[in-house]
Order: C-alpha cells, then sequence, then structure tokens
C-alpha cells in the first residue's frame, strides 16, 4: 500500500504551509498538490487523484461549498473540511454536500496538530461514491413520515418514550435525511450526540434546522426535556440525562477520545427512562455508543441500528449489530417512519429482550 496522498486547499499560503508542515512530518502522507482556490482542488482532484482532500470554505474563483458540490458530482474523493468555527453553519452544509467531517484549523499545539493527522489518516480510508448532480437549485424535497398522535401536554413525565441517536462521521447527512421525516406533532424528545469538532454543534443545530419541522436546539445544562423538541449535544462536554429528566453536561476528561461521547448518553438514558427509552445508532467509526444501545436494550427499551448498505462508515453500529444490541436494523430512509411507529406505540414494561432482533 503506497503513501496516503493529499491535496491541500486554501487560499491562504500560510494555512497550506501549516497543514503541510504537520502532515510532513508522517511518514505514511504524501502532499501531492496544494490548491489556493476551489477550481484549481477541482482539477486536481481530477488530475492527481488524491486519497484525500482538506478543503477550506472561503476561496476565489470558486468556494470550497461549490467545489466540494462538482467534485463529488464528477470524480468523488473523501474530503474534510477544515474551517474556521466562525463559518460553522456553511461547513455544516459543506457535510450536506458529500464532505465527510468538519473541523477547526488547528493552531501551532502538538495536541491540535496530531488531531489534524489522526482524522486525515482515518478519513482518507473512506469508500466515497460519485453523487447524482442536482437538476435544480431547489431544496431538497422530503417524503412526509406517517403522522403522529398528537403531542402530549403536561410536564417532562408524561411523554411516551425518549429516543437517543448516536452518530459519528457521516452522521450529519443520516440525521439531514431522518430528522426532516418527522411530523411536526411528533410527541417526543430527540437527544443528539454527534461526534463533531469543537465550536461546531451550533452550526449543525442552523444547518439541520433549516430542514427540519422540528424545533432544534443546542442542549444547556438543566434544560428540561420536552416533547417534540430535537437537542444537539455541544461537543465540549458529554451530555446526560438525570431523574429529574433533565439534561445534564459533564466535564470531559483529557484522555476522553470521543466528543460528545456517544455511550454516556445512551447509559444515562437506559439508567432513567428504561423501557421507555429507544436507542438510535448510526453511521461512524470507532465503537462509541454500542455499550449504551446494549444498555438499553439490556432495561427493555427499544434499539435500532443503521444498515450497511446506507452508512457512510459501517463502524460503532456494525458493532452494536454484532453484539446483538440491536433490534432492527434498518437503512436511512426507515428509520423516521419506525421512530414514528414508537412514538405512537403505547409503551408497555417487558422483560429485557422481549422484542426479537
Amino acid at each position: 500500500m503506497g503513501p496516503i496522498r493529499i491535496v491541500i486547499a486554501d487560499d491562504s499560503s500560510f494555512a497550506r504551509s501549516l497543514l503541510r508542515s504537520f502532515l510532513e512530518e508522517a511518514p505514511d502522507i504524501e502532499i501531492v498538490g496544494e490548491a489556493s482556490n476551489g477550481r484549481m482542488a477541482v482539477e486536481m482532484a481530477r488530475e492527481l487523484k488524491p486519497s484525500l482532500i482538506t478543503m477550506d470554505l472561503e476561496m476565489p474563483v470558486m468556494g470550497g461549498l461549490e467545489a466540494i458540490e462538482e467534485i463529488m458530482c464528477s470524480k468523488a474523493v473523501p474530503i474534510l473540511v477544515v474551517s474556521s468555527v466562525a463559518d460553522a453553519q456553511n461547513a455544516l452544509a459543506a457535510v450536506g454536500r458529500g464532505a465527510l467531517e468538519v473541523m477547526r484549523k488547528p493552531d501551532f499545539s502538538p495536541e491540535e496538530a496530531a488531531e489534524f493527522v489522526a482524522k486525515v489518516r482515518m478519513l482518507a480510508g473512506v469508500m466515497v461514491i460519485t453523487r447524482m448532480r442536482p437538476r435544480t437549485a431547489a431544496p431538497l424535497q422530503h417524503t412526509p413520515a406517517p403522522a403522529a398522535p398528537p403531542p402530549l401536554s403536561g410536564n417532562a413525565s408524561q411523554y411516551p418514550r425518549l429516543f437517543a441517536i448516536a452518530c459519528s462521521t457521516g452522521g450529519p447527512q443520516a440525521l439531514a435525511q431522518i430528522l426532516p421525516d418527522l411530523p411536526a406533532n411528533f410527541a417526543c424528545p430527540i437527544i443528539i450526540a454527534q461526534h463533531i469538532s469543537d465550536g461546531f454543534a451550533q452550526g449543525m443545530v442552523d444547518w439541520l434546522a433549516k430542514l427540519c419541522k422540528l424545533p432544534l436546539r443546542l442542549a444547556q445544562d438543566g434544560d428540561l426535556l420536552q416533547g417534540g423538541v430535537v437537542y444537539i449535544a455541544p461537543s465540549e462536554r458529554h451530555c446526560s440525562v438525570n431523574p429529574a429528566r433533565s439534561i445534564s453536561l459533564l466535564e470531559r476528561s483529557p484522555g476522553d477520545i470521543f466528543r460528545p461521547s456517544c455511550d454516556v448518553l445512551l447509559n444515562s438514558v437506559a439508567q432513567v427512562f428504561g423501557h421507555r427509552a429507544v436507542g438510535i445508532i448510526l453511521t461512524g467509526m470507532s465503537s462509541d455508543g454500542s455499550k449504551g444501545l446494549a444498555r438499553i436494550r439490556q432495561q427493555g427499551g427499544q434499539t435500532i441500528a443503521q444498515n450497511e448498505a446506507s452508512s457512510v462508515v459501517y463502524g460503532m453500529n456494525r458493532v452494536a449489530i454484532d453484539a446483538g444490541s440491536a433490534q432492527q436494523v434498518l437503512s436511512v430512509e426507515a428509520i423516521a417512519p419506525a421512530m414514528v411507529q414508537w412514538a405512537g406505540t403505547p409503551v408497555r414494561h417487558s422483560p429485557p429482550n422481549a422484542v426479537c432482533a
């Protein structure tokens, strides 16, 4: 196997030099091109056949968003958006156009440099497929899911179930398919732990909010869970639920790899909501979330995993499926209808693992 071939696309020569200096320290990585605008990045993707492109968004001639769409619709290449946190919403829009992940531009610290190089190595091995070019610039239309029952009134203890979703690489793309298909009268709260670089979670909230009928918000410490609201966990702290049916944000430890932790969220949901919990694990690298999903099933809750065919990366969901923790294995298109069904199904306390996979 040859070296990992990288193209760096950024209009700043200083930024390109900085990223190059980090990557050249790795003996298995080769810089094959540097692009100062989006058009050059498109041409290098076609001519140099890189393993991965690091892409800034604010560039002349052709911006990063347009370049990503052109690359993914002609000859797809794994793309890591390396951008400013101030441009977080556009960074997540880039994921919607086919980029694999986003991260903020690293500084000179050894920790951020190591994180950047590790991310490049990880994503360079991801298989991506060429997309159909959109016929028009109109927003995507989502097929509505079956109608859910009217939302329940009253305090947090009265909604029928709590839905907890765990995801990593490819997660934003999956969420952009699932959440818009949930009806405006979906009665249950949803909490999402998506691995994401610090500072970008609010951008994901803003991006997804434009697609969805349900209200989305960045989870805050002490938020009382409300039916029909989608809470996105920030990456700077781990997200959990407590017996008061509210959100607790927990400090990270220096050695924590996954930010935020999917297992922390799912384990707390299993402990507090038991048989009223619905755990969903989507596409992503690593095994984070698999133990938490198993815990939800052990407590009599319902569990779903995204299938391999519709996953960008068949990793954390595969671990959960292989462990027997997922009662249903569904395509990404089938998850929203399943959520609607469970939201409207009366909660009956059944023995753990009563529902067969």
